[in-house]
This record gives C-alpha cells, structure tokens and sequence, in this order.
C-alpha cells in the first residue's frame, strides 16, 4: 500500500504545437499495414520496404527506374506528349494542370530505353501519383510507340504497371487505348519480341484488362492489388464475401493469374536472369 503511495508515477509526453511545427514535414512514414513508424531517409535506403513487416510502399515513376536501370539512367522518349480535354470535360483541364504540379510528371506513364544488367531493353514505367495512373489517350499512345521502339530496336521490353484504370475524362477515347496497346503487343510478340510485364500496387481496370496481362512473363510485387473491379463492386454484384487476400499478388499467384511474386530487392536481379535467358547466353530462369 505505502509502496504504491510513493511510486513515480509515469505520464505521457503530449508534444506542443511549437515542437510539431519545428518537426520537419516528412521526416516520418508510418507504414499502413502494421503501423510502424519508419525514418524516410531510413525507409528510402530500403528501397521504400518496411522492415518491420515487409511492406512495399508505392514508388513513383523515377523512382522505379532509378532502382531497376542500371546506374538509373533512361534515355526518354515521347517525353513532350501531353494529354489535352478533347471532350471539353468539366474542370480536366484544371485538373491536369494540378496533377502535373503534384507529381512533376507530365502524365501517368515514363517510357525509355536503358540497360537492365547490361542488356538493352525498352522500359515503361507507371506512377499511380499522375490521376491514379489512369490510362488516357497519352498513356495509350506512349505505352504503343514504346512496343513499336521496341520492335523497331529488337530488344525487350519491360513494363512496370500501376492504375487505377482508364481515365473517365476522356471516356471512348481511353477506353480505346485498351485494344490499340494489345494490337502493338501482338504484333510485338509475333516478331518473336519478349514482354516482361510487372504488377505494383494496385492495378486495375483498363491496364490489367489489355496490355499489362499479356506479358511472357507476368510478375508482381508482394501485396500488390491485380484486378479488374474493385472489391466493393464485384461483392455486390456476386452478392458474396469475396475472400480477405482477394485481388492480392499471392492469391493471383496461387490462382494461375501470375508467374511469380518478386521481393524488391529481387526484382532486378530475376529481370537480368531473365533477359540473359533469352538472349541465347543464360541459363533457364527460375521462375517457380
């Protein structure tokens, strides 16, 4: 009883407004699965991984390629096409003009040629922070003349994809792109042309409907989202409980959808194996 009365009681540390103001925007990442509080330039070394329990953080487009290039260098192309409002659709235009001030990109896809473990390829990059990675007529156009870059080189061609799916403002015209990036693959494939595809989270709707499910080799990061629909919509459609892991890489994986979930820090190392394999030079890669 005495010994309680006497015992330092412990309180917890409520920062001031000043110390929040004086802590540096940035400075933290919690990470949204188990809540771990993380450095960012911590987190960054780690190739944006949580190391508590493994989660990949979304990567923007830069810096995709600045991991998966070798020394990060992309030789860009058709990096002037920018998307337009050819429907005049209400408040796009402005909305373009923020989202480009936002990301830095001048729209949801970066395409290029590089070197990934010194053998040249053609490389498309998606950033789910330019409208959701939606795929638009500029999409559709950059992702096309990158296979026919592709064709034309006689190199590979990777392909990093996230979206949210096609873009509504431009309505036929984005769904279009759909059809005119399948037709380019084929031709692409037909000429003996290799597709590595590669899912990150998430990508849905148009992207995973046409171009991004067509690959030779069709990977993903753990924990990405792959599908068409969203959750919500397929269970009231099916009026069911779809399955917690649903849509998940793993459970694409496990369902035939995939060839291989790939850790990050794995990730180039498997793209270089199998660019090797295919050139005549490597041994099979595992890709089990």
């Amino acid at each position: 009883m005495f010994k309680d009365l006497f015992q330092k009681k412990k309180y917890a540390v409520v920062p001031s407004e000043r110390t929040k103001r004086d802590i540096p925007e940035g400075l933290m990442n919690r990470c949204p699965k188990c809540g771990t509080i993380q450095f960012s330039k911590e987190l960054e070394k780690n190739l944006k991984i949580c190391s508590a329990c493994g989660h990949h953080f979304r990567l923007n487009a830069w810096e995709r390629i600045a991991m998966t290039l070798d020394e990060g260098r992309l030789f860009e192309i058709d990096e002037n096409l920018i998307s337009e409002d050819p429907l005049k659709f209400p408040g796009y235009a402005a909305k373009l003009e923020q989202q480009k001030a936002s990301s830095g990109l001048k729209d949801a896809v970066v395409t290029g040629e590089g070197e990934i473990g010194g053998y040249p390829v053609v490389l498309g990059v998606m950033s789910f922070d330019f409208f959701s990675g939606s795929m638009g007529s500029v999409v559709g156009e950059k992702v096309t003349r990158a296979i026919e870059k592709a064709t034309e080189k006689r190199v590979p061609l990777v392909f990093f994809s996230t979206s949210g799916g096609a873009r509504m403002q431009e309505s036929i015209l984005s769904l279009m792109q759909m059809a005119k990036t399948s037709a380019a693959l084929a031709k692409f494939q037909a000429d003996g042309g290799l597709f590595i595809s590669v899912f990150t989270d998430p990508t849905l709707g148009g992207v995973s409907a046409s171009f991004a499910s067509l690959g030779d080799y069709n990977l993903a990061e753990p924990g990405a989202i792959v599908g068409f629909a969203g959750r919500i919509v397929i269970e009231q459609t099916i009026r069911q409980k779809l399955p917690e892991n649903f849509q998940t890489a793993e459970f694409n994986l496990k369902h035939g959808q995939l060839d291989k979930v790939v850790h990050r820090k794995e990730m180039k190392a498997l793209l270089t194996k199998l660019l090797d394999m295919h050139s005549g030079k490597g041994e099979p890669a595992d890709v089990q």
